[in-house]
C-alpha cells in the first residue's frame, strides 16, 4: 500500500510506516538537516529508507498532482510548537500551524486513510475551539476555507454542515492521547494521534490497546524481583521506589496482573552500549560523551529504572534538563544521540547528522519510532479486511 509522509523530520514516524508495509511514494521534509539526516541513510543503503523519494522543500507548495499511484495512507506529524507546552502557545496565530496543509493533502489525494500526530498541549482548554476546527477540516476536507473567511467563520460554517440532516462526513475520523510508554518505547511520551477512514470504504477500527504497564514494571521490579536478576542489579546498587511507588507496590500485592508486558525502561534500552564517559564507544555512531550536564530544580534528569522522561527539541536549544540520564547515585550526565535514538527506538544502524544539538532536536521533535508502527500496523489490518471483503464481494 502506497502512502506519503508529510513533516517527516528525523524520520520517526516515516520508518514506523514502512515497518508496518506501507510504501512511501513521497517524503516531504523542509528542513535541510533532518534531509540530511535521511541522505546519510540512504547512502548507507539502511533498509526500506534508501527507496523513499524525498523532497526538501516547504509542503505548501509542493505539487501532488505529481503523484501518479494511487495513496492508501497520508501520515505525519504537523510542527508541533505552536500547541507545545513549552513553546509559546500561539496555536492558530502561529505561522507554523501546518495542520490546514495536512487537510490540504487529503483533499487533493484522497487516500484511504491518515495517521496524524501531536504534542499533548494540542487538548489544554485554551485550544479548544481550534481542535474542534482541526476536527471538522479533518473530517469535511472538501470543504475548503473561502478567501474572505477567519478560520472561526470556516468553522462555524463547517458547524452547520455537520449538524444538517444532509451531513455524511467524508472521513471518519477518532482521536486519541497515546502514552508511548504503554506500547513497549522506553520513553514517558503522551501524543496526540488523529486516524480518519474514508467513509465510502466501509472500514472498521479502533485504537491499539496498550500493551505495557507500570503495574508490570512495579511487580517485576519490587515484587518478584525479576528485573534486577535480569539485569544483574545487585541489591545494594539498586534504587530506592518513591513513595508513590511504594504505596502502588502494596497494594499490587493483593492483587492480581494485568496481563501486560512491563513498562521499559531507560536501563533496558541503553543496554548494551558501553558508558560513554569511559571512552569505549569510537566505533559506536552517535554515541559521544557530551560533557557539562547539570540538575536543577524542575530539570532532573530520567531515572535509570523508569522509563525516560519525554525527550524535548527547545525552542531555543535543546533542554538539557530532560535529556539527561539520571543515575541511582544522584550523578547526571546528557545521554549521547545514540541512547536518545534508542529511547526513540530508532534502529541501531540509523545516524543523524549534525553536532549534538542539532541531532538532540531531530530526536526531539519525532515520534517513536514503535508506537508510529503499532498504530500504522492497526491501520494497515484495516485496510486489509476492508480489501479482502471488496475481493470476496459478488460482481
Amino acid at each position: 500500500m502506497n502512502s506519503v509522509e508529510l513533516f517527516a523530520g528525523a524520520g520517526g514516524l516515516a520508518i514506523g510506516m514502512s515497518n508496518a508495509g506501507f510504501q512511501h511514494v513521497a517524503v516531504i521534509e523542509r528542513d535541510h538537516d533532518a534531509c540530511e539526516t535521511f541522505r546519510e541513510n540512504q547512502r548507507h543503503h539502511l533498509g526500506s529508507v534508501e527507496r523513499w523519494p524525498l523532497f526538501e522543500g516547504d509542503v505548501r507548495s509542493f505539487d501532488y498532482s505529481q503523484i501518479s499511484k494511487e495513496v492508501a495512507v497520508v501520515s505525519g506529524g504537523p510542527p508541533c510548537q505552536p500547541f507545545s507546552l513549552g513553546g509559546k502557545h500561539r496555536g492558530q496565530q502561529d505561522k507554523r500551524d501546518m495542520f490546514p496543509e495536512a487537510v490540504r493533502a487529503i483533499r487533493e489525494l484522497r487516500p484511504r486513510a491518515f495517521v496524524f500526530e501531536n504534542v499533548k498541549g494540542l487538548l489544554r482548554e485554551s485550544f479548544s475551539e481550534y481542535f474542534e476546527y482541526i476536527y471538522l477540516q479533518l473530517a469535511y476536507p472538501g470543504h475548503v476555507r473561502r478567501a474572505e473567511e477567519s478560520w472561526r467563520e470556516h468553522r462555524g460554517r463547517l458547524e452547520r454542515h455537520h449538524t444538517s440532516k444532509e451531513r455524511r462526513p467524508e472521513y471518519k475520523v477518532l482521536f486519541q492521547l497515546l502514552n508511548a510508554a504503554n506500547y513497549g518505547v522506553p520513553q514517558r511520551r503522551e501524543r496526540v494521534f488523529f486516524v480518519g477512514f474514508r467513509s465510502d470504504i466501509g472500514a472498521r477500527w479502533s485504537f491499539p490497546e496498550p500493551r505495557c504497564s507500570e503495574d508490570s514494571l512495579l511487580r517485576s521490579q519490587w515484587i518478584s524481583g525479576e528485573y534486577w536478576e535480569r539485569h544483574r542489579i545487585a541489591k545494594r546498587n539498586r534504587c530506592v521506589p518513591s513513595p508513590r511507588q511504594a504505596a502502588r507496590v502494596e497494594k499490587l500485592r493483593t492483587m492480581l496482573g494485568d496481563g501486560r508486558e512491563a513498562w521499559r525502561t531507560v536501563r533496558d534500552a541503553l543496554q548494551g552500549l558501553p558508558d560513554p564517559e569511559r571512552g569505549m564507544s569510537d566505533s559506536i555512531p552517535n554515541h559521544v560523551y557530551n560533557p557539562g550536564a547539570k540538575a536543577y530544580p524542575g530539570h532532573t534528569g530520567s531515572p535509570l529504572d523508569e522509563p525516560a522522561k519525554t525527550l524535548k527539541a527547545g525552542d531555543h536549544g535543546v533542554p538539557g534538563g530532560e535529556n539527561m540520564l539520571a543515575r541511582p547515585d544522584g550523578s547526571v550526565r546528557y545521554f549521547t544521540v545514540r541512547e536518545a535514538a534508542r529511547l526513540q527506538t530508532f534502529p541501531d544502524g540509523y545516524t543523524f547528522r549534525g553536532p549534538w544539538t542539532e541531532a538532540m532536536r531531530q530526536l526531539g521533535n519525532a515520534v517513536p519510532v514503535l508506537l508510529g508502527e503499532v498504530v500504522a500496523r492497526s491501520v494497515a489490518a484495516a485496510l486489509r479486511t476492508v480489501a479482502s471483503g471488496a475481493a470476496e464481494r459478488p460482481k
